[in-house]
């Protein structure tokens, strides 16, 4: 069922974020372009095409960051909080499985919208000589990391990605967790959405700053060598970030399966 539910939901949230991906891969490839002419011409209405160009892509770029926010935002709330949610509810699938299923695309999105942008840049950017030192540099990367630590190179960057994934999916539970408590109150429900997420968000900050202020003055101790002082940032940081998803969802589920006002 839970396949079901993540085809049905990429299928709803593809129809917004594949047109605005392709947007700002058209308008990375529009800059590009018209850099190269104004190499070659000292037209002022070719630099200020070029410029107004250059404006939209970066505009482009902050549009779909802010929208892929939005619409994972506007699918929870139509069909949990709104009266979509009684159909929602009624379906032959838990609570659980329509969460996850939220989770696991909207995390996927934002993924997609990160990679998207660095492939923008890199369009917009595009020569063979810089494409030639980027892949150069990763791989120069890539071998120092493996030639210095082995398996442990690889490693490292697969529990990088974790991290990311992690991250992703704990800021979209914030949103979540902040609008399941708001919506269960009686009244004013999107104002205290909006409060809860900012308790939210402080209490994470506070915790970040106190965690970070204990891992440097504790957890690394003297003794500890980079390698092992790699891999244990990398898992105290999974760790917290697991811990922190944990809370948002089950604090999510339990507003949705019992303290819900729906609209």
């Amino acid at each position: 069922m839970l396949g079901k539910l993540m085809k049905y939901e990429f299928r709803a949230t593809g129809q917004s974020m594949l047109p605005l991906l392709a947007f700002v891969l058209v308008a990375a490839l529009g800059v590009n372009i018209m850099e190269r002419i104004t190499q070659h011409s000292d037209s002022n209405a070719v630099g200020f095409l070029a410029g107004l160009l250059m404006f939209v892509f970066i505009m482009a770029i902050v549009v779909l960051s802010v929208m892929a926010v939005f619409i994972m935002a506007q699918r929870f709330y139509r069909n949990f909080l709104t009266d979509e949610g009684y159909l929602m509810f009624t379906l032959p699938a838990s609570v659980h499985s329509l969460l996850w299923s939220k989770i696991f695309v909207s995390s996927i999105w934002f993924a997609a919208v990160g990679a998207a942008d660095v492939l923008a840049v890199l369009i917009a950017s595009f020569q063979v000589s810089n494409v030639s030192r980027f892949i150069s540099s990763l791989t120069d990367m890539f071998k120092s990391l493996t030639a210095q630590y082995a398996l442990n190179g690889a490693a490292f960057i697969a529990e990088s990605i974790v991290v990311i994934f992690l991250a992703c999916a704990v800021t979209c539970l914030m949103f979540y967790a902040a609008m399941a408590v708001g919506f269960s109150f009686p009244r004013h429900k999107w104002f205290m959405s909006v409060l809860f997420f900012f308790i939210f968000t402080i209490a994470l900050q506070i915790c970040g700053f106190g965690g970070m202020f204990t891992w440097v003055n504790v957890g690394g101790g003297p003794a500890m060598s980079a390698l092992t002082m790699m891999h244990t940032t990398m898992g105290v940081a999974m760790g917290i970030e697991a811990l922190l998803g944990a809370v948002f969802y089950v604090l999510t589920a339990l507003m949705l399966k019992k303290s819900l006002n729906l609209e």
